[in-house]
């Protein structure tokens, strides 16, 4: 509440910010992973299945046809949620609009998947990173088909989990204090997206609701120093489960010991150092966002 009352705009001042825009060291807007393995994903044309039904079948239980996990369910899947939509282009300025909206199209929204049963995407499960720019899935680590179970042991099949970070920074670059409203707006927006993108293809998107921020830092390999010298970390948001039809009739639950196990499976990938110079601290987002984790 402290940080709510310090970060409004008020009828004679606004809230703090940098005063000025520091182009020269604006975050890029896309994270990368070298050494990851990258698998683009099949662009589809508008008419190439799966189709988009009709918008206000999307609100009417059972009237889209449950589709299966494959690469291009899952290609249509983010290209309706996370995926770039279109490039504008003024003088020599050139920058990318996507699909989930976002403050200042500024993007601080990372996504991240855990899933298995794709054959495109190798032998076995694993967890992958989306990089938007080249609409495809970098392999961040392994998953043996049996800690795969575990994982999504009491969700129904062809799930997966849809993991989201944020990059404070992003926002700070232009926002200063207000940035950390900014990236919970935006990762609502990226919920709302994933939702809407689900139902086009008749799967339920749940989000798990119980799930520390530890875990999730954990499952998305977000706590690994190693992976982010140098380079601009990401804090945990949220981690959805999506699966082909309806809704579950209990509750379902991630294995917290399953996720432990996946730490130490080989990881790949260096994060991307996003801006030339440090980024400027903010200390209050610190504190609200240490205040706000999920225990």
């Amino acid at each position: 509440m402290r940080y709510h009352e310090r970060t409004k705009h008020h009828f004679n001042r606004f809230a703090a910010g940098p005063g000025q825009l520091d182009w020269v060291n604006q975050p890029d807007p896309f994270r990368r992973y070298a050494g990851a393995a990258l698998t683009r994903l099949p662009l589809l044309g508008p008419d190439e299945p799966p189709v988009s039904p009709p918008y206000e079948s999307l609100y009417v239980r059972g009237a889209v046809p449950a589709v299966p996990l494959t690469i291009r369910s899952l290609s249509r899947l983010l290209e309706y949620s996370l995926a770039l939509s279109a490039w504008k282009q003024a003088g020599t300025t050139r920058w990318a609009l996507r699909a989930n909206p976002s403050s200042g199209n500024l993007h601080p929204t990372e996504g991240y998947l855990l899933l298995g049963g794709v054959a495109e995407l190798g032998t076995s499960p694993g967890l992958f990173h989306y990089a938007p720019a080249e609409h495809g899935l970098e392999r961040r680590a392994g998953c043996p088909p049996e800690l795969y179970a575990r994982l999504l042991r009491g969700f129904p099949p062809q799930a997966l989990l849809v993991g989201l970070s944020s990059i404070y920074w992003r926002e700070a670059w232009k926002y200063g204090e207000r940035a950390f409203r900014y990236c919970q707006h935006d990762a609502g927006h990226a919920i709302g997206a994933l939702r809407i993108a689900a139902a086009t293809l008749g799967w339920s998107a749940l989000v798990l609701e119980g799930v520390a921020d530890e875990t999730i830092e954990a499952l998305l390999g977000l706590d690994r120093a190693e992976d982010f010298e140098g380079a601009e970390r990401e804090s945990a948001e949220l981690v959805m489960a999506l699966w082909p039809g309806e809704a579950l009739a209990g509750p379902a639950r991630l294995d917290v010991d399953a996720v432990r196990d996946l730490k130490i499976q080989d990881w790949y990938g260096k994060a991307n150092r996003l801006s030339r110079d440090d980024p400027v601290r903010w200390g209050v987002i610190d504190t609200v966002s240490e205040a706000s984790r999920k225990p």
